[in-house]
């Protein structure tokens, strides 16, 4: 049995509709889901959109939390770039979402929110999400000439190149990933069970066991 709606639920179900209505959106567009009241807008209407829920005195969500990306590779707008503001005066915090590709940029909302530089050059960074009208976009946590977008789904776990230092050249190199190693086949189901043969060294356990 569904238990009823508390009034943290009944404050964002609220919350809900007053965005919805200040934004003009769609029956859909402004849900509550765990907490947070999440919004969907398309790209072209985001920078209106935020500037709406920065500037409008009955929701005040004058604080940016953080922007990032999701990853949905089945998808054909494979990302998902997520905001989250904080209303210090409701005392709440809403999500906003938009969908892009590789090539689609969404609009940078450094001119609303100049914190929002970092955060969308790390979107940039790990995932390969293009922002127009900002300012300085490029990589922030990789380094210089890295190849890929490692937060995507996609992306090998060795990457594609490995930096270290030659002590000779006096220098960092990149190189190409090298796997020194074949990956192992273990003969065994878990390492909770052991192998059917005594390993070299045990013969002495195995012996007292028998004892």
């Amino acid at each position: 049995m569904a238990e009823p709606p508390g009034p943290q639920d009944e404050a964002l179900a609220e919350l809900a509709e007053l965005v919805a209505a200040a934004l003009e959106l769609g029956e859909d567009e402004a849900t509550v889901g765990h907490g947070h009241v999440t919004v969907r807008l398309g790209i072209s209407s985001l920078l209106s959109a935020v500037r709406t829920l920065r500037d409008d005195p009955k929701l005040g969500f004058v604080c940016l939390i953080d922007v990032c990306g999701v990853d949905y590779p089945a998808r054909e707008r494979r990302f998902d770039v997520v905001y989250h503001f904080l209303s210090p005066t409701q005392n709440v915090r809403i999500r906003v979402t938009v969908e892009t590709d590789e090539r689609t940029p969404v609009p940078s909302i450094t001119e609303l929110f100049p914190g929002a530089d970092w955060f969308e050059r790390e979107a940039y960074d790990l995932y390969g999400v293009l922002f127009s009208g900002h300012p300085d976009l490029r990589r922030l946590l990789t380094d210089y000439g890295f190849d890929g977008y490692p937060l995507r789904k996609d992306f090998p776990l060795t990457g594609f190149v490995e930096v270290r230092y030659d002590d000779e050249q006096k220098r960092v190199l990149y190189e190409p990933v090298r796997l020194n190693q074949e990956f192992r086949d273990f003969d065994f189901l878990s390492p909770w069970e052991g192998t059917d043969y005594v390993i070299p060294g045990d013969e002495k356990a195995t012996d007292e066991k028998a004892g």
